[in-house]
């Protein structure tokens, strides 16, 4: 990663597959891995944990990569809401309230019935706002997102998702999200996982397709809302996502009829994170966009967003 010339990376925990129990992880799975992943990091070389701004801005200032810890779902804090502040004390700075089925704080994107917030999930925003930890509805269903980023005092982050109005799936965000969120003065992250990201004019996923969703969202949100969270591995990643496919449910259609899309092996030009950002600032290079406007989208609007929201 640090060759790649990424400073800071979010490390966010799944949360689903991976766990002791079929239903996906409890408060000890999250625990024991956050700890053990805080250990190999101590025993890295020109690695840091980011818990301020401050951090990130030295780790580019040495040469380092800063690791900003995360979770993809709040499900595993039940119903304590002190769970928040134990989190936030050991080091996690942004936090997905749900990921695809519905928890104790609102409803997921596999839900047919949109139930929205809770009001349980009410509190948790209001306490990461408390605390200074970064709210993501990622995977959140589209009324849990509207209402979240409706009840938070701090701008909400959609860390990797996509536009719907792009290619009609449930993994993507909707016009009206997506406009609520840049409101509010939250920030987009352009998803580029594999079979995520497809456009009804590039049907086999490519940069050239991820992009098309990079272009609709600064057209509706503005380019200080956007930017790009690709949501990549290193490894196959094609195989990983159809070996989970069933757990994530992201490929609900919302459109008539089935769309014919191309399964592909791997995201031509946004394969993993070394490659990521190389090829994107590329692209923009390519199509004109000005310095400041791709300093904007590959860092500097995460980076406002951040110190706003953390403490």
């Amino acid at each position: 990663m640090r060759r790649a010339g990424l400073t800071a990376v979010f490390d966010n925990w799944f949360g689903v597959i991976g766990s002791t129990r079929r239903a996906g992880w409890k408060w000890d799975d999250l625990i024991t891995t956050l700890g053990l992943r805080l250990a190999d990091l101590a025993h890295q070389d020109g690695v840091v944990v980011a818990r301020t701004v401050g951090d990130i801005l030295g780790a580019q200032r040495d040469g380092h990569v800063a690791f900003v810890m995360g979770t993809e779902s709040a499900g595993m804090i039940e119903n304590e809401l002190d769970r928040i502040d134990v989190l936030y004390g050991l080091g996690i700075r942004q936090m997905g309230l749900v990921y695809a089925e519905a928890n104790t704080l609102g409803s997921g994107q596999k839900e047919q019935r949109d139930g929205g917030l809770t009001a349980f999930g009410r509190r948790a925003v209001e306490r990461m706002n408390a605390v200074g930890m970064l709210v993501d509805v990622s995977h959140a269903s589209d009324r849990t997102s509207l209402d979240a980023i409706e009840a938070s005092a701090k701008p909400v982050a959609i860390t990797h998702a996509g536009a719907r109005a792009v290619w009609p799936i449930a993994r993507m965000k909707p016009d009206e999200v997506l406009k609520a969120c840049a409101e509010r003065g939250g920030v987009l992250g352009i998803e580029a996982a594999p079979h995520t990201t497809v456009s009804y004019d590039h049907r086999a996923q490519s940069i050239d397709s991820v992009m098309d969703h990079f272009t609709h969202a600064v057209e509706v949100m503005g380019i200080e809302h956007v930017a790009f969270g690709p949501d990549t591995l290193y490894g196959d990643h094609a195989a990983f996502q159809k070996a989970i496919s069933e757990v994530i449910g992201s490929s609900t259609v919302f459109d008539a009829g089935d769309l014919e899309w191309e399964r592909v092996s791997h995201v031509d030009g946004l394969e993993n994170p070394t490659e990521n950002f190389r090829n994107i600032a590329g692209w923009l290079v390519e199509h004109g966009y000005r310095d400041d406007e791709i300093t904007a989208v590959l860092g500097g609007n995460i980076l406002r967003l951040l110190g706003e929201v953390w403490r």
